[in-house]
């Protein structure tokens, strides 16, 4: 029998006393502490006191959702495949649309747990007779809510980028803010050693020129001075070999100190587009490792991650595919290479290296190496935040592309063609790219230099003895 730690027990609990009188739980926990293991444990004591016959549990990802399956499985003690005599199933928010009416009807004939992992995907709510939101959220209206005995929403990250409801949540008045059943954040994870301090290096540059028939020449003392006038994108750092050298030496060596007193340590590298994760690829050889590389075009993806997750190698490039729930938890190195800059994905990125091990020693850390670009220094300076900033929702019927499409939470529609991997905004899929040297939106090329300078700043908010 695992051995839940206090908050898991907490929120057990908290549970259990909720469905006397209501049926919905939302529990927000910071993401690496452990949450899988709280709802199966839920599920647990309902089955043994006789309030279900079966789970349901859905999540964005075939990884999650196998890794879902895998840990009610031996927390249970009963397959979890959704076969006959199996307590439940696992299953993605994507292939709601195609399961057969056999498994909807179990919610009506029989008393049913559905638990909906990263439930700050699914966007959705009622306006008077009509049911408002995307997909997912829509299914959930229609096919789950006030048939379900009882439903758990679970999220690391409940808020979206746009201004519409999480389904099945509460929301205080006037001010939108979200009314969750349970909460655990980082700076208690850290201080009971549930999750690893993040420690996050924003590097930046002290020397950049930029030169152009239309501009002359230009010098500028920092990425956002750059970014600021408006002639550079951040993209166009990303795919910069110098810089890609540096980020990655840099966390490299970082890697090799943990893996001194943690052999298993590995590094993950969260890159924009395939292209730009084969680039990344060829800069690691060059510094003589030997990087695994999975993306949404890699065949059996799933299998090459739980491959990397058991094995020794040192580094995994990732496009779309190691993010929210992703369970790997000897990565303790990232570099954050991708052109998406929420904080909900940023917080997601960091949360892959947070994830404890027993045993492991308590000062290492999880390290986070993103470029000093304004939104990500701010997101990094709120990591503290359980719920950073103001979060307001419109009830308004407004859905328009929501109604059409899911969004990946951070606001970001899912490609067709990507039918269970939450990806990247503006993602290019034939694997091109645009560069600097091609001009900016019709104006004259410009050609981008940065020097050698490079500096940075560790943040670790919760160690004050760290400078």
């Amino acid at each position: 029998m695992t051995q839940l730690r206090p908050w898991q027990t907490e929120c057990v609990d908290e549970a259990l006393q909720v469905f006397e009188y209501r049926t919905h739980f939302l529990c927000h926990a910071t993401p690496g502490a452990g949450k899988t293991i709280m709802v199966a444990s839920v599920a647990k004591t309902l089955l043994e006191r006789k309030k279900i016959d079966f789970v349901l549990c859905f999540s964005p990802s075939r990884a999650v959702s196998q890794s879902v399956e895998s840990t009610f499985g031996q927390f249970l003690g009963r397959t979890f495949n959704g076969q006959i005599g199996a307590a439940g199933g696992s299953y993605t928010y994507q292939s709601m649309r195609t399961l057969p009416k056999e498994l909807w009807r179990v919610l009506s004939e029989h008393n049913v747990l559905v638990i909906l992992d990263e439930i700050h995907h699914c966007a959705g709510h009622r306006w008077d007779d009509l049911i408002i939101g995307n997909s997912w959220g829509r299914t959930i209206l229609d096919r789950i809510q006030g048939k379900a005995t009882f439903t758990i929403a679970l999220s690391g990250t409940p808020w979206r980028t746009d201004d519409h409801p999480i389904v099945l949540s509460r929301y205080m008045q006037p001010d939108g803010k979200l009314h969750c059943d349970y909460e655990y954040g980082l700076q208690r994870a850290v201080s009971e050693g549930v999750c690893r301090e993040p420690r996050i290096v924003l590097t930046d540059n002290r020397e950049i020129s930029l030169r152009s028939s239309e501009l002359g020449f230009k010098n500028f003392t920092s990425i956002q001075e750059t970014i600021k006038q408006g002639h550079v994108s951040y993209p166009e750092f990303l795919f910069r070999d110098e810089v890609i050298d540096h980020l990655i030496s840099e966390a490299s060596i970082k890697l090799s100190d943990i893996r001194k007193q943690r052999p298993s340590a590995a590094g993950l590298v969260v890159a924009a587009t395939v292209a730009h994760a084969e680039q990344v690829a060829r800069r690691l050889s060059a510094l003589g490792e030997k990087p695994v590389l999975v993306t949404y075009n890699t065949p059996d993806a799933n299998e090459v991650i739980s491959d990397f997750k058991h094995s020794s190698d040192s580094w995994i490039i990732s496009v779309g595919m190691i993010s929210e729930g992703t369970d790997i938890p000897r990565l303790q190195v990232c570099c954050h290479l991708s052109r998406i800059r929420t904080e909900l994905h940023f917080r997601q990125v960091l949360g892959r290296v947070l994830r404890c091990q027993a045993g492991e020693p308590a000062d290492l850390g999880g390290w986070l190496y993103v470029l000093a670009e304004p939104n990500l220094t701010e997101f990094a300076y709120r990591v503290g935040d359980d719920l950073p900033g103001q979060r307001v929702v419109s009830f308004s019927p407004k859905f328009s592309k929501l109604d059409l499409k899911e969004t990946n939470g951070a606001g970001a529609l899912l490609p067709d063609n990507i039918p269970s991997i939450p990806n990247d905004p503006g993602i290019d899929l034939s694997g091109s790219w645009v560069g600097a040297a091609q001009g900016f939106e019709g104006r004259n090329a410009a050609d981008l230099r940065l020097s050698n300078q490079y500096w940075s700043e560790v943040l670790s908010l919760f160690d004050k003895t760290l400078t």
